[in-house]
């Protein structure tokens, strides 16, 4: 099983944005030397809660601290952009990467983000699907046609294309249970969400094993889970360092909707003791390796990808959760 890390690009906008940065640069220098792999980062746009750096504008400064770990953004807000300016700069940081980068795409689902970018209700499933096909045939050389409100493209080409053939991994994020069947659709995997239910998850596979089948693909060679986990020396430990950060982290999910895309049956809006279960991994090493058995089991996952890292922590505590990770839970899980 392959461990990774979803780094935290948010913090709390009194920090110093320089600062933060400097601490994501040594939590990559140090996912590296403990062996993690891959590490990526999410996209979104005006955000007043924190303050957050475009992930392209990080993943090419990081670039050169990864070495041999892949770089991804899971995810690009595809119906939010244009689809040239996305091949290329994919294509770019696939360069850039020496052909390590992940291309990961979603729907979205903060309305401010879709008035921004002029996306009416109703139209984000269909900008993705254009956006992707174009993605796809820009960098496969073809020759580009394409119309809609904000990309005109007459017999377009590019000679930007990307290191890895035929393209990037594809991995599409998927809350929803027709979210799902579109990942098995589009996508090279379902990079599985991190603020459902096991319990929900279990169920969606079933779903999305299905969509593969009706499509004619096989299970993906590499499926991707996305976890929120702290590991501690005891589980209260776990509990005191993690619970403040995660819980604002959760709130501002609600209060951008996050939960509205998740199925009806998982409430996402519960006190924190009670949303905790079955959906966050804090504890000791050994109850944390225990969890993500449990992941792994009820999924098929191949990589783990971890976020240990919420609005506010420090540093230090961020660097120990990392260590532990590596050292004491990972060993566990082979």
């Amino acid at each position: 099983m392959r461990v990774g890390l979803l780094l935290a690009n948010q913090h709390p906008p009194s920090d110093p944005r320089a600062d933060r940065f400097a601490e994501t640069i040594e939590q990559v220098r140090l996912a590296r030397t403990l062996g993690f792999d891959p590490v990526v980062f999410g996209q979104h746009f005006l955000i007043n809660e924190f303050a957050m750096l475009q992930p392209a504008i990080a993943a090419a400064r990081l670039a050169a601290e990864a070495g041999p770990m892949r770089l991804g953004i899971t995810i690009y807000l595809l119906p939010l952009l244009n689809p040239v300016a996305v091949a290329e700069e994919v294509a770019s940081l696939d360069i850039v990467t020496g052909g390590r980068f992940i291309f990961g795409v979603g729907l979205g689902y903060r309305e401010v983000e879709d008035r921004a970018f002029g996306i009416e209700q109703g139209e984000r499933v269909a900008r993705l699907l254009d956006h992707l096909r174009v993605i796809k045939e820009l960098w496969a050389g073809e020759a580009v046609t394409f119309e809609s409100p904000h990309c005109r493209l007459i017999e377009a080409r590019t000679a930007l294309r990307p290191v890895q053939r035929p393209h990037p991994p594809v991995w599409v994020a998927a809350n929803g249970d027709r979210a799902v069947e579109r990942a098995a659709e589009i996508g090279d995997a379902w990079i599985i969400n991190p603020h459902a239910t096991v319990q929900t998850i279990a169920r969606q596979m079933g779903l999305y094993r299905a969509a593969l089948a009706r499509a004619g693909k096989a299970f993906p060679t590499e499926l991707p889970m996305m976890r929120e986990i702290f590991v501690a020396e005891t589980r209260a430990e776990a509990f005191r360092v993690a619970r403040p950060h995660l819980e604002t982290k959760y709130r501002a999910y609600v209060a951008w909707g996050q939960h509205r895309v998740l199925p009806a049956d998982d409430d996402m809006t519960q006190a924190f003791d009670d949303l905790v279960r079955d959906r966050f991994i804090l504890g000791a090493p050994a109850e944390c390796a225990e969890a993500i058995h449990r992941c792994a089991a009820a999924t098929g996952a191949t990589t783990m990808v971890f976020r240990v890292h919420w609005p506010g922590m420090p540093h230090d505590a961020v660097a120990r959760a990392m260590r532990l990770l590596a050292d004491q839970v990972r060993p566990r899980l082979a």
